[in-house]
């Protein structure tokens, strides 16, 4: 028997909207939000077996902070514990941190490291190995927001020097008595 019509039933028509996650382990990754002028942003990170040890007595590794460095162009994390050598990953957002040609640098406790990228439509997914003993991890890229771009600075610039030279011009006008003379 073959079904004529099939009937489909929306179990979500009461809600006012309906989201879905890109995967299973963005959901039960932790995150880090960031605020910038009306926008924000969440960067999620886990470690090997963060889904498979949950219930479990195992003891994952505790991020202290993270922050993003305008100056370096750069994600830094501070890590409050490690207990054993693991996977350690990182999803950024494209607009947050960018590299050319996908050429992030990672620093493990000031040493470069080698990674893992994976990149998708949205973000960045960055992986590296830590150990028991790291306390800094430093993600360098070529692009970082919030950043003043070059046109931004020189419109700025411009706009700084024409307040100037009207101020200037105003003043000397006044006391030299230029306007006597008319």
């Amino acid at each position: 028997m073959i079904p004529t019509s099939v009937h489909a039933e929306n179990i979500f028509e009461d809600m006012d909207a309906f989201a879905q996650y890109p995967d299973i382990a963005q959901i039960m990754a932790e995150k880090v939000t960031f605020e910038i002028g009306d926008y924000t942003f969440d960067i999620y990170y886990g470690y090997k077996g963060s889904l498979d040890s949950m219930g479990s007595d195992h003891v994952e590794p505790v991020l202290s902070s993270m922050i993003i460095n305008e100056e370096r162009k750069s994600i830094e994390i501070v890590m409050e514990d490690v207990p054993e050598k693991t996977d350690f990953w990182v999803r950024i957002p494209h607009e947050v941190l960018y590299a050319e040609g996908e050429k992030f640098r990672v620093l493990v406790d000031g040493v470069d490291i080698r990674y893992d990228l994976i990149n998708y439509p949205n973000d960045y997914v960055i992986g590296f190995i830590i150990s028991d003993t790291t306390k800094n991890i430093e993600i360098i890229g070529t692009r970082i927001i919030p950043e003043f771009g070059t046109f931004v600075i020189l419109t700025l610039g411009l706009s700084i020097l024409g307040l100037v030279y009207f101020v200037r011009s105003s003043f000397v006008n006044k006391f030299t008595g230029t306007n006597l003379l008319k």
